[in-house]
């Protein structure tokens, strides 16, 4: 047969905006995915030496043709639309090299069998695949049957062949995923299909190294949905601060392509800036700076400061300047400033007031400050100098002595008729670091006048705990000047505080000092003052306070009463707490389906009746700002595109995390309204076990829908996760948020078409909320059976779906409960698939012979009951949502009755799908093969080192055993025990229908 071929049309991007020249661009810099090539036939110059089966009889033929481009290629081609036997092709052993996920484009040309008017013709082919660490395969070797071989898919063409009509090719790209071996073999299989096999090219994608942020990525396989690559910082860049920790990493998807942006960026190092573009960082030149890492550029060094440095992160001081410890590094450099000038004193008996101007030079700053040095001279002898000595801390400034801002200053407690030196010094925040001392000026002066003679008599009147009364006597005077006030000093005598005196002042002779140490010595000191200024201070007199003991009952009193005000005060937090919660509660119940006598339903609107989609999605979907959100990871992968969880955070509300669904690139308007359907359907949603549609991004790329996030993922594979360790009630509490999502969804007239245990999410606390509205429909209004039908060859989940919905295409609430009841299942046998391993048309026969799945192990009979009410034939015979939450709602109530489960012997009525579980132990060759048909093969080698290596040793093993083998899920103990005592029963392998 002669092969059609046609040049592959080349994909349509969106540019979402963008001049398709800069999308263009932008592609193929950064965004570009490479791939490598394992195998390609096209590549081939000689015979593909392919295998065909059977070997007796090989119909695969393999001929020379001209592709696209009027090369040479080599081909295969059969047809056999007059035989309904299979005819396999296998290709050589392909190294798979580092790939786990590999791609297979396929092109080949399809003959319609109504041209051949043939009774076994078909229009598809089977790929399967089978994995090798070694070139092992014989004519024999794997057999030529599903298993060992690995069924990737069933190929239909999209464009067939007719006799005498346009010759046109097929392209299929399929992938192959969770890779192990070293290599593998790809094998066609064909019944009675009339076809040609152009070229197989067999190729996986990486992500070419990447220059982004100023790290460097290199090549990356993805291994999964997403890989994290780690990076460097380029060099002369580094992380910023307080992210040393953490090396840049980024996110390579499976498609080979780079996803977002790095997660800790690197930045430019001090001294360097930015190239041209963010993946060099180049020196500053000599006579600039840069202080910090980041995105900032290169300065002009400060005034008074240079460097002839390349990649300086400061500039030096010039000689004679300086930087203080707290002046940033951009800031200029100054010095200390001159010396103040013109001092002014004024001098009244014991006490002098000093003022000056400012100096001529302030050193370029704005922190100065004076301080006063006060020196006592003696008086100068013949042939001697007058020697000078700090005065004591007897003399006292006026506000202070040292950090004076202002150019003023009173000093008094002079001695009288003695000569004194003052030196005003101007220093600023640099002169610190001057090798020379500050600059100063300085004043002589010389006090007069006599002063009040020291105090005498100095005694104490009472005393208590905290307290000292004191008195002494008036001195007296020998000249016409009157006592103006006394100034008192006190310190504690011994421990860490002695010496430090506190001063205050009395008008009278008598003071009382408070806020004392218990049973404390003080040591006090009186001096008096006239109109000639302060006398000397009196001879030290200890003094001691009260011991303990004083008091206590007053004190006692009083906290007993502050600690009846604190209860009195938590009492009454804890009556408005719960006031507001009930308030709270009353509100939710108002709005989980409740609704009062006299509300209006609200009634789900069908965005696809829209004129233009886009008006749906602005009405029920809020627009969000790109800004506002931050994508964290990838934590999978969607229809349209990736999933990830990020971070909203918009203004005025808290941050919180959200699920992000991403439209990747390429996609056309329709994938983009398909997209956005959904959010248009679940922005009309607002109930506690829906999810929670927090918005859209749509004026930006990528688009993006947000929801809630739920971090327990899905419901099926969270069971699976933690097989065996929730209780009955938790999992009935489970089943109920389910139904009453579903009782929400039926008042608004709207049937979700797909409801399964996959397309329910958890969150933390264990809620469960229906998501997933890709195959939901409006119900029509204009019924009293409202039903919606699909278009023919649309996808529906055979083992979830109501035997209606499979025959007729007709999905109403009705179905959506047939559905719930296989959702029941999953919860109550801990995820697992519904009908086993039976193929789809297996499961169809068997319903409609009346099979019922069984009930899962511990299941209680009245749970059962309800999933056999769900799963009834006449549809107006299943219960509605409302019954089913209003049942679920009674057995919550009433625990007892969710202890009655069924026997343990299989149900006469139901022998098709009560053989199947769990596989018995004798229907296995080998210990291994057992724990594989189980789904047990976790514990493979813990079997294996433990001993158990045979079946019949196997045969003996109890709840001990599996203990010691690592066995410590309740669920898996019964699994595997229950499979055990089958073989204990049944010494014969039972008998199975398919």
């Amino acid at each position: 047969m002669e092969g059609v071929r046609a040049p592959v049309a080349p994909r349509r991007a969106s540019s979402c905006g963008l001049p398709l020249l800069l999308l263009q661009l932008l592609l193929l810099t950064c965004c570009r995915a490479e791939e490598e090539v394992l195998m390609n036939t096209k590549m081939e110059t000689s015979d593909l030496r392919w295998t065909n089966h059977p070997a007796d009889d090989p119909q695969w033929d393999e001929v020379s043709g001209l592709d696209d481009e009027s090369n040479s290629v080599r081909t295969y081609e059969i047809c056999t639309p007059d035989s309904p036997s299979s005819y396999w092709l296998r290709t050589r052993w392909i190294p798979r090299r580092a790939a786990t996920t590999i791609y297979v484009e396929i092109r080949f040309s399809m003959m319609e069998c109504s041209g051949l008017n043939r009774r076994h013709c078909k229009e598809t082919f089977n790929l399967y695949y089978y994995q090798s660490d070694s070139d092992e395969a014989t004519p024999t070797h794997p057999s030529w049957m599903e298993n060992p071989y690995t069924k990737v898919s069933t190929v239909a063409a999209d464009h067939l062949r007719r006799i005498g009509g346009d010759r046109r090719s097929n392209v299929k790209l399929l992938r192959l995923d969770q890779l192990r071996g070293a290599g593998l073999y790809l094998a066609f299989q064909t019944q009675g299909a009339c076809m040609a096999l152009l070229s197989v090219r067999v190729f996986y994608r990486k992500c070419p190294p990447l220059h982004r942020a100023f790290a460097s990525f290199p090549e990356t396989i993805p291994h999964s949905l997403v890989e994290q690559a780690q990076g460097v910082c380029v060099e002369n860049a580094v992380t910023p601060p307080g992210e040393q920790s953490r090396p840049p990493t980024m996110l390579c998807g499976e498609d080979g392509q780079w996803v977002g942006q790095p997660t800790s960026s690197c930045a430019c190092r001090p001294g360097y800036e930015a190239g041209n573009t963010d993946v060099r960082c180049r020196a500053c030149p000599s006579g600039q700076f840069k202080a910090a890492s980041g995105p900032g550029g290169c300065g002009p060094c400060p005034a008074n400061s240079n460097t002839l440095i390349p990649g300086s992160a400061y500039c030096p001081c010039r000689p004679g300047y300086h930087r203080a410890d707290s002046d940033p590094t951009h800031t200029a450099c100054t010095r200390p400033p001159s010396a103040p000038r013109s001092i002014v004193s004024q001098i009244n008996d014991t006490s002098v007031t000093l003022e000056w101007s400012e100096p001529l030079e302030r050193g370029g700053r704005g922190d100065l400050t004076y301080t006063v040095l006060c020196s006592l001279c003696g008086t100068a002898t013949k042939g001697l100098v007058a020697s000078c000595s700090p005065c004591d801390d007897s003399v006292l400034y006026r506000p202070a002595q040292r950090g004076l801002t202002q150019r003023r200053v009173v000093v008094w407690g002079l001695r009288p008729h003695t000569k004194y030196t003052f030196t005003i010094q101007s220093m600023n925040g640099v002169s610190a670091l001057s090798q020379s001392e500050p600059a100063s000026d300085r004043v002589n002066i010389t006090t007069s006048r006599d002063v009040p003679p020291p105090v005498s008599g100095l005694r104490r009147v009472a005393a208590s705990e905290t307290s000292l009364s004191l008195e002494w006597n008036v001195p007296v005077l020998q000249n016409q000047y009157q006592i103006l006030d006394y100034q008192l000093r006190y310190s504690p005598k011994g421990g860490e505080e002695a010496g430090q005196w506190q001063y205050m002042s009395s008008r009278s002779s008598s003071v009382v000092l408070t806020g004392l140490q218990r049973a404390g010595q003080y040591q006090v000191q009186v001096r008096a003052r006239s109109q000639a200024g302060y006398g000397s201070f009196s001879t030290e007199s200890s003094f001691n306070t009260l011991p303990d003991g004083v008091g206590h009952s007053q004190m006692a009193l009083t906290g007993v009463l502050v600690s009846m005000a604190i209860l009195l005060l938590i009492a009454i937090v804890i009556v408005a707490v719960y006031c507001y919660r009930r308030v709270k509660d009353s509100e939710v119940n108002d709005k989980t389906g409740h609704y009062q006598m006299g509300q209006t339903m609200k009634v789900y609107i069908d965005p696809f009746t829209y004129e233009d989609p886009n008006e749906a999605v602005r009405e029920f979907a809020k627009e969000i700002e790109a800004s506002f959100v931050k994508i964290e990871e990838v934590i999978g992968a969607g229809e349209f595109g990736e999933v990830c969880r990020g971070r909203l955070r918009v203004p005025g509300r808290k941050e919180n995390y959200v699920a992000i669904k991403t439209l990747k690139g390429g996609y056309t308007e329709k994938q983009r309204r398909d997209f956005l359907s959904e959010a248009s359907i679940m922005g009309q949603f607002q109930h506690p076990n829906i999810i929670h549609l927090e918005g859209v991004i749509t004026t930006s790329c990528p688009v993006m829908i947000l929801t809630e996030f739920m971090e327990n993922g899905a419901l099926d594979s969270f069971l699976r996760m933690n097989d065996g360790q929730f209780t009955t009630i938790q999992l009935v509490g489970m089943l109920r948020g389910i139904a009453a999502g579903m009782k929400y969804l039926s008042d608004m007239s709207f049937v979700h078409r797909d409801l399964a245990a996959r397309n329910i999410l958890v969150n933390s606390n264990l809620v469960c909320k229906v998501s997933d509205f890709g195959l939901s429909r409006f119900l029509t209004e204009n019924s009293s059976d409202p039903t919606y039908t699909s278009s023919l060859g649309g996808k529906i989940p055979i083992r979830w779906t109501a035997p209606e919905a499979i025959a007729y295409r007709k999905f109403t609430s009705a179905s959506d409960a047939w559905s719930y009841g296989i959702v029941m299942w999953e919860v109550m046998s801990y995820g697992e698939r519904p009908y086993w391993d039976m193929s789809n048309q297996d499961v169809i026969n068997a319903i409609e012979q009346d099979y019922r799945l069984p009930p899962p192990p511990d299941c209680p009979s009245s749970l059962h009951a309800l999933m056999l009410d769900c799963w009834q034939k006449e549809r107006a015979n299943r219960p509605r949502f409302c019954d089913v939450v209003a049942s679920l709602d009674r057995l919550i109530r009433n625990p007892v009755s969710l202890k009655v489960t069924h026997s343990d012997g299989p149900s006469p009525s139901q022998p098709l799908l009560d053989q199947r579980v769990p596989p018995p132990l004798s229907a296995c060759g080998s210990v291994s093969e057992w724990l594989r048909a189980i789904k047990m093969e976790r514990y493979e080698q813990s079997f294996l080192q433990a001993g158990f290596t045979s079946l019949d040793v196997v045969s003996q093993i109890n709840t001990e055993d599996l203990l010691r083998v690592g066995v410590t899920l309740a669920g898996h103990q019964k699994k595997i025990l229950s499979s055990i005592q089958t073989l204990r029963i049944h010494k014969a392998p039972p008998t199975l229908l398919y």
